[in-house]
């Protein structure tokens, strides 16, 4: 399941946010802090990860402290799926 969000998630980023459909993102690698989500694709990202695995974010976590990688983010979404 981990590797499945994983995948869905580095999806997501590299088509819709940063448009660069070919580029692999690693689960560690830096989101926030690289640059590659800024605040306005924060935003966007919460809300595909809301819709997607129907988990509530609240806006306070949109920061590089629980969204600065893929790893955080399963992460979150594991430990509210149930």
């Amino acid at each position: 399941m981990d590797d499945q969000i994983l995948s869905q998630l580095s999806q997501y980023i590299a088509t819709q946010i940063i448009k660069q459909p070919a580029r692999t993102i690693s689960p560690t690698e830096p989101l926030i802090s690289n640059g590659l989500v800024d605040s306005f694709s924060l935003v966007d990202l919460a809300l595909y990860i809301e819709d997607r695995y129907g988990v509530i974010i609240d806006d306070t976590e949109l920061n590089k402290e629980t969204f600065d990688s893929l790893a955080q983010l399963t992460e979150l979404i594991r430990s509210r799926m149930g």
